[in-house]
């Protein structure tokens, strides 16, 4: 129930006027190759370094491994309130399915305090990396709710595309890619993704991650774009700490950001997200799991100051990602799940303004986190 003088039951919590919340969601992060930092030394800061420095990384991966970094960072994200996690996962003959085991067992783990689904991918291609194929098929086969790309990593990037919608289509799951990753807007992917997603009629199911080409289209091209992706059913996610570190490295000046502006489509009816992607590995030696530490970055980046836009950062992190992963009874309201968090802030808005902290946290009712507010000792 939801009112004012409700009759209180076996405890009462005084939140002081602070803001209650759904629980936060999660699209896009990398649980299998989180925390790897100490075993790669990067000089460059380049995509393809850190690429290559997983690479080798991954070749050392155990099962064991896999799993405890794994918890641990999952935790980092129960811990600033998300409830609700995709995590995209490698597999390739290099490290075959040790990650997949290793993540797989969390999701029994830690259903108390997250529901965690598992997108399978090829980070290192898929036509031109043989045995990756049969990988994919059998991970799908274990239960992976969801099929990725990476087809600026293939040497056919629109057979990858073909590819993975056909498993998509053969598990009956949803795509969830990385697509259009440069600095620079030729030789877009998304329109072909999109002619794809109508071909098959999986609109509604389709998610394209990175989307940093995007970026440097002029304000009537991005406007096309999203008229587009609305149409078609894709969803967008864009990863603020991940792409600002990532890209303008040839720069020695006025280095561009390379993070797409996607509150500007949701008036289009796109939906849009915000992730972490990467916390603690060569891609992004940063992070906590806090997203709304992504929409404040986000913000800031894209400069979205009015309420309306830092609200909308808000929705990024909460219920148009929830949209986009399609989950049943999601938000504060009667009848719903009881996933809840509950910010250091007077209202959403603040919170993001102010990156305040999650003070308490409850999954299905039962409380998850605690975190004490703090205190001043004035003399």
């Amino acid at each position: 129930a939801i009112g004012p003088g409700l009759a209180a039951g076996d405890r009462t919590i005084d939140l002081a006027g602070r803001v209650v919340a759904p629980g936060f969601v999660e699209t896009h992060v990398h649980l299998d190759k989180a925390g790897i930092l100490e075993r790669c030394v990067s000089e460059r800061g380049t995509l393809e370094e850190a690429i290559g420095l997983a690479a080798a990384a991954k070749k050392g991966f155990t099962t064991e491994d896999v799993h405890t970094r794994a918890a641990a960072t999952l935790e980092r994200l129960i811990s600033h309130g998300t409830m609700h996690v995709r995590t995209h996962l490698e597999v390739d003959p290099s490290v075959g399915l040790r990650s997949l085991e290793g993540v797989m067992p969390l999701v029994e783990e830690y259903r108390w305090a997250v529901d965690l689904h598992v997108c399978v991918f090829p980070q290192d291609g898929l036509l031109n990396n043989p045995g990756t194929d049969e990988l994919m098929v059998a991970a799908l086969r274990r239960g992976c709710r969801a099929v990725g790309a990476a087809p600026y990593t293939d040497s056919d990037p629109h057979g990858q595309i073909d590819r993975v919608f056909a498993m998509a289509r053969e598990f009956d799951v949803d795509v969830d890619m990385h697509l259009d990753f440069g600095a620079s807007p030729e030789r877009l992917d998304i329109e072909y993704v999109c002619e794809q997603t109508t071909k098959h009629g999986w609109g509604g199911r389709v998610t394209v991650g990175h989307i940093t080409k995007l970026s440097f289209l002029e304000p009537d091209a991005l406007n096309r774009i999203a008229r587009r992706l609305a149409d078609s059913g894709v969803a967008v996610t864009v990863l603020p700490s991940t792409d600002l570190y990532l890209m303008g490295r040839e720069h020695t000046r006025g280095v561009p950001r390379g993070v797409t502006p996607i509150h500007r489509m949701l008036p289009a009816g796109v939906r849009c997200s915000l992730s972490s992607n990467n916390i603690l590995n060569p891609f992004t030696p940063f992070g906590d799991g806090s997203q709304l530490r992504m929409a404040n970055l986000y913000a800031n980046i894209c400069q979205a100051g009015s309420p309306e836009d830092v609200a909308a950062c808000f929705s990024m992190v909460t219920s148009e990602p929830a949209a986009m992963l399609r989950l049943r009874g999601y938000g504060v309201a009667v009848g719903n799940a009881a996933d809840l968090t509950v910010l250091d802030a007077r209202t959403t808005v603040d919170a993001v303004r102010q990156l305040a902290p999650v003070l308490y946290a409850f999954k299905r009712g039962r409380q998850t986190v605690t975190r004490a507010a703090v205190q001043l000792h004035h003399p």
